[in-house]
């Protein structure tokens, strides 16, 4: 009986060890931000809008990286408080294969393959997913209007045809 009491504590400290072990840590990561009790109105125009990029040849897409169908966008804020100065909008969704700069197409029946829809600032930069669009002062009167671009791109050097649809949702995010 002693003998299975001193293996049952000895398995019990090689467990108790293991899991320490497993528990280390390498680093330290410190999140920090605010929740404000403030903020613009999202226009109801902009906040569930559709983005239509039109009907595209699949021929138009000649190699990997082609772009087309590009089609401004725009998110409208009002009513915004004296306490927020500026904003900028983070568009979130499935990004292509991994790729944060295009979202991957909705998958349903017969869906084109080899181009996403990549997201781009007013000035034509790379808007990548989950990442902060250019920051716009905001005016307290009037209409704050953050302009957008979406697009086609090719991520193959071949496309097919079929629906090439995408949702992203997005964040007001004041800065």
């Amino acid at each position: 009986m002693k003998k299975q009491l001193h293996a049952l504590a000895l398995v019990s400290v090689i467990c108790g060890a293991s899991v320490s072990a497993a528990n280390a840590a390498d680093g330290t990561i410190q999140f920090n931000g605010e929740i404000i009790d403030a903020a613009c109105t999202v226009s109801p125009s902009s906040a569930n809008q559709t983005v239509t990029l039109g009907q595209i040849s699949d021929k138009a897409f000649s190699a990997a990286g082609v772009s087309a169908g590009a089609t401004a966008f725009q998110i409208d804020l009002t009513s915004c408080p004296a306490s927020v100065t500026s904003a900028s909008v983070k568009f979130d969704g499935t990004p292509y294969q991994g790729d944060n700069d295009t979202l991957e197409l909705s998958q349903v029946s017969g869906v084109a393959t080899g181009v996403g829809i990549q997201l781009r600032n007013a000035d034509n930069s790379v808007l990548p997913l989950f990442t902060d669009s250019q920051s716009v002062t905001l005016s307290q009167t009037g209409t704050n209007t953050l302009k957008f671009i979406a697009a086609y791109i090719s991520k193959a050097a071949t496309v097919t045809a079929g629906p090439a649809n995408a949702t992203a949702t997005f964040s007001v995010v004041y800065n």
